[in-house]
């Protein structure tokens, strides 16, 4: 596979010594996370501590084990609408702002401690209102908890503010989104199922964003296909595709085995470099995917569109962003200049100012990348 950068000139990548990479191995460098939830990606014990002390009755087990294999097993059925129905339990237990505080304070550890060097972290505000918090509380709340979990580690957490696509409350965030701008919030995203719900619904929203400057990013192209992605880019003013995953569909196999031909849609997305938030295991998880080695992931990175890997929801998933790229890097044989492209890509479409992502490439994913390519080969 493979290629050095988005010149469109293929260079062959390796593993180390054409031995396997590790999953410990990748924690190890630094990586770069676009597309994470924070409630979907609260540890199963917090949850049950959160529970018995906010006084939320509706978990399907208080044992901590049997929790785990409850909320990673509802990522299995295959369907995005049944994927979503465990969060009414992690969303249950954080409405106080205590609450908030810890869990986006762990969410900052976890990262960290997976070798994430850069993150931006999603949630909707208006979920979290149920006991009596305002939208400012809530989202003062997890800047404060990104603040504490962030302390003293090598990362950078950011919150975007997602509205739900099916309430109509999208324009009221977008304005809480802007007012926090300068405290920790980069953006402004839609988040919910798809189908039934077209962006172009919350068009004043994005267009409210669109005017004061400030950054879009649309889930699109995940439970629904290229007429999502359209309006979302072409109606909505996209700045970033959450998923994105259907522009596949857009994509036709030439006969003969020539190279693909792109759909107008398609080129227009990789001519204007507009980046893909994909998360491989929960796009398998919801069906837009049938396995990680079919997911579009692969023929996208070849034809060199502005690819990114996230986890989506670490705990409904069951994944790190090391492991993600651990299942690409046995999907698709990807080495380390495969690995280094996609979080390269990630941090260059990263919603931080320009200065600052320039320096985190500099002086953080290139050295640590050198540091690997020249390491001594391990033997799993």
């Amino acid at each position: 596979m493979a290629s050095t950068g988005e010149t469109g000139r293929y260079e062959s990548s390796v593993t180390i010594g054409n031995v396997p990479l590790t999953i410990d191995q990748i924690r190890d460098v630094p990586k770069v996370l676009l597309h994470d939830h924070l409630d979907g990606g609260l540890r199963p014990a917090t949850i049950v501590e959160l529970a018995a002390e906010t006084g939320y009755t509706g978990l399907p087990t208080p044992d901590v084990a049997g929790l785990t294999r409850w909320m990673t097993g509802v990522a299995q059925r295959g369907r995005l609408e049944l994927y979503l129905e465990a969060f009414q339990h992690t969303v249950g237990v954080m409405q106080t702002r205590d609450a908030l505080i810890r869990v986006a304070a762990e969410c900052a550890e976890d990262l960290a401690d997976d070798g994430v060097v850069y993150a931006e972290v999603r949630f909707a505000p208006e979920l979290h209102v149920t006991k009596g918090l305002s939208l400012d509380q809530v989202v003062d709340a997890v800047l404060e908890g990104f603040r504490r979990g962030s302390r003293g580690r090598d990362i950078t957490v950011y919150a975007l503010l997602t509205a739900m696509r099916t309430a109509a409350r999208s324009l009221e965030i977008a304005e809480l989104a802007v007012r926090h701008r300068d405290a920790g919030v980069v953006g402004f995203d839609i988040a919910g199922a798809e189908a039934g719900s077209p962006p172009s619904r919350h068009l004043d929203a994005f267009q409210y964003v669109a005017r004061e400057n400030f950054h879009i990013t649309i889930h699109a192209g995940e439970g629904f296909g290229l007429p999502s992605i359209w309006e979302a880019v072409q109606w909505c003013g996209a700045d970033r595709l959450g998923h994105g995953v259907r522009i596949i569909d857009d994509i036709r196999p030439a006969p003969g085995g020539g190279p693909p031909a792109l759909g107008r849609l398609a080129s227009y997305v990789r001519d204007r470099r507009i980046p893909l938030e994909m998360c491989p295991t929960s796009n398998v998880q919801t069906g837009a995917a049938r396995s990680i080695k079919e997911h579009p992931i692969g023929l996208l990175r070849e034809l060199l569109f502005r690819v990114t890997v996230n986890t989506d929801n670490r705990l409904m998933s069951g994944v790190t962003l090391s492991h993600e790229f651990f299942a690409l890097s046995e999907a698709f044989g990807y080495g380390w200049s495969d690995i280094e492209w996609l979080t390269t890509n990630a941090m260059k479409s990263a919603f931080a100012p320009f200065d600052e992502r320039l320096k985190i490439i500099n002086l953080k994913i290139k050295p640590g990348f050198a540091v690997v390519r020249t390491a001594p080969p391990v033997s799993r």
